[in-house]
């Protein structure tokens, strides 16, 4: 299930928010989220919610034994060793297998060896998610960052609680460890819940979804079709696309989050007018950036050593990003693209781009992250390169194959002018406390929730990104 389907917006989260609400204790509206957390993952995927429930307990019995045992003088490494081999083994089986076996497959057929068919391994729902959340909820407790906790259906809450499971953000058990058990419920926080939660769903249906069909349409042109207008046609949409589908969800969890009486960590900020891809990566999914920081960036030394040191550290946290995108050497690829103009910023491009005027610094970015997205995108390499090639204007022109303007439509060319618009902080008026602010964002509001619910119903176009990660 996804917040963007009716089935979610007028069956299951009116039932549950009534559910929550109507009972006055804390235990048990504990026990409704953690209920409709379990309902919420098994509703697409029930035969992996026993995998699920194992990962809570073997988490959990990890982080009782680590915190005894430093309450007893020792430090637990053993156990939590333990822990983590155990949650990335779980995250690349179920992740890398058919990639591993696939790119071993190829290497023998180049070497004329034959080997038998094995069946693929199917992806859990939001392993990616679920697994980093319980690395950095074991990781926390070892280095007594956190106390271990003892309810194990507190920790089962933090691990599935639905609106961060399936697409983050990643949340760290520090930061929501005391909501767990004593949180605040206003209807001022559920007022603010509301209006951001409408405002993700708006991005993710009003724009997201909109310009998601001319551009899955150009990805899937034949190469002798693809014209340069095409292409950045469809690499804008795209950009788009990936941008208001992830924030737009975000921004939905962090809303149903404080309708609930938790505090989810911020995920975006306006990464599309960075001045530079090291700047890029201090907005874009910040909650994946700080993980990789404090849990791999920083243990392998961070910037402390020597500048090669550094580089290399940024090489690893980046190759490791792409591949947790995705099991494809597409992904590798990106990230370790991104990770090579971080160094190249760090050895002095940066100190060159903060010669130049501002469009320029802004048009560097925006160029370099749409090439990237390319890589990320295409199924293949081969894909990839022959979409650069039209970009770059070297394959034939625009022809009556695939005409630049039979993707556009109203819809979309008002899509692409929101999207850009929304990309900057230019609507943050809306969120000033002035009179004429307050009485027009409830109403902008109804009027976003009316246009997406509407847009929903009719069955428009409503794919989601961040599943296949």
């Amino acid at each position: 299930m996804v917040f963007s389907t009716v089935t979610f917006l007028f069956y299951f989260l009116p039932i549950f928010i009534v559910l929550y609400f109507a009972l006055p204790f804390r235990q048990l509206r504990n026990m409704v989220l953690l209920v409709a957390s379990l309902i919420f993952y098994a509703w697409g995927e029930p035969k992996n919610l026993p995998l699920l429930l194992i990962s809570i307990l073997i988490n959990y019995m990890c982080g009782l034994g680590v915190g005894k045992a430093q309450e007893k003088g020792g430090t637990g490494k053993a156990i939590f060793i333990a822990g983590i081999v155990f949650n990335l083994a779980l995250l690349a089986y179920f992740k890398y297998f058919n990639f591993a076996l696939g790119s071993v497959v190829a290497v023998l057929g180049k070497l004329d060896i034959a080997m038998p068919a094995v069946d693929a391994v199917t992806l859990p729902l939001g392993i990616s998610f679920f697994s980093f959340h319980a690395i950095s909820y074991l990781v926390d407790v070892y280095r007594k960052k956190t106390r271990h906790e003892k309810n194990l259906f507190a920790l089962a809450m933090y691990i599935t609680m639905f609106p961060q499971l399936i697409a983050g953000p990643i949340i760290r058990f520090s930061t929501i460890a005391r909501q767990l058990h004593q949180r605040h419920h206003t209807l001022r926080r559920v007022e603010l819940g509301s209006k951001i939660f409408i405002l993700g769903l708006a991005q993710k249906v009003l724009i997201a979804n909109s310009v998601a069909l001319p551009a899955d349409q150009i990805f899937s042109l034949a190469p002798e079709a693809l014209g340069m207008a095409s292409a950045w046609l469809g690499i804008t949409c795209y950009s788009l696309q990936i941008y208001f589908d992830f924030f737009g969800y975000s921004n939905m969890a962090i809303g149903l989050g404080l309708v609930t009486g938790f505090t989810f960590p911020r995920n975006f900020n306006y990464p599309y007018i960075a001045q530079s891809i090291t700047e890029f990566w201090q907005r874009w999914h910040l909650s994946l950036s700080r993980w990789f920081r404090d849990y791999l960036y920083i243990p392998l030394g961070g910037n402390r050593g020597s500048a090669l040191a550094t580089y290399r550290n940024l090489f690893i946290v980046f190759f490791l990003c792409g591949l947790w995108h995705g099991a494809s050497w597409t992904f590798v690829v990106w990230g370790l693209y991104h990770g090579s103009f971080l160094v190249l910023e760090r050895i002095g491009l940066q100190k060159l781009l903060t010669g130049l005027p501002r469009p320029f610094r802004h048009f560097y970015t925006i160029v370099i992250v749409m090439v990237g997205w390319v890589f990320f995108r295409c199924d293949s390499f081969a894909q990839a390169l022959h979409y650069l090639a039209a970009m770059a204007g070297s394959m034939p022109a625009d022809n009556v194959v695939a005409p630049v303007m039979s993707f556009m439509n109203g819809t979309v060319i008002t899509a692409l002018l929101a999207g850009v618009l929304v990309s900057t902080p230019v609507l943050q008026i809306l969120n000033k406390p002035q009179a004429p602010a307050r009485v027009l964002a409830p109403v902008v509001s109804l009027m976003l929730f009316l246009l997406s619910a509407t847009s929903l119903a009719t069955g428009a176009y409503n794919p989601f990104i961040y599943f296949r990660f």
